[in-house]
């Protein structure tokens, strides 16, 4: 029951962008780590490709519950599977890149990344206060 009240939010998707934020923060982290390694080369996970899996995932939504008619109906694709498309696609979007990025750029985007994931904490927070409020039938 709470899995179909969560599937109708956009938990899923925000945890999604929190999955992709923990695993680049620890790339990014890397890249400083071995800032003075001689011949490391710079890794990251590309955030655009990230974010087209994620809008064709939100574009072709899996059908809700209330779409079907008889209880033979079941979705082909739930949330949970969408997602997991996109989740698996993080592992294959890491890319080498040859050249010589300078710690101030690796630092500029752990904040930048770091100030994604705050946000989607905190988008998150506002979502189950929300579903917190409904349960309650507080306003």
């Amino acid at each position: 029951m709470l899995h179909t009240l969560f599937d109708q939010t956009t938990l899923p998707m925000l945890q999604e962008v929190l999955r992709f934020s923990e695993a680049r923060h620890r790339v990014l982290a890397g890249n400083v780590a071995n800032a003075d390694t001689p011949g490391y080369r710079v890794r990251d996970l590309s955030v655009e490709n990230f974010q087209q899996q994620l809008k064709a995932a939100w574009e072709d939504p899996p059908p809700s519950p209330g779409e079907f008619t008889s209880p033979g109906d079941r979705p082909t694709l739930t949330w949970d599977d969408r997602l997991r498309e996109v989740r698996e696609s993080i592992k294959s979007i890491q890319f080498l890149d040859g050249s010589d990025v300078g710690i101030e750029q690796q630092v500029t985007e752990v904040a930048k990344n770091q100030f994604l994931h705050n946000l989607t904490v905190s988008l998150m927070s506002s979502q189950f206060r929300l579903l917190q409020t409904a349960i309650s039938e507080r306003v």
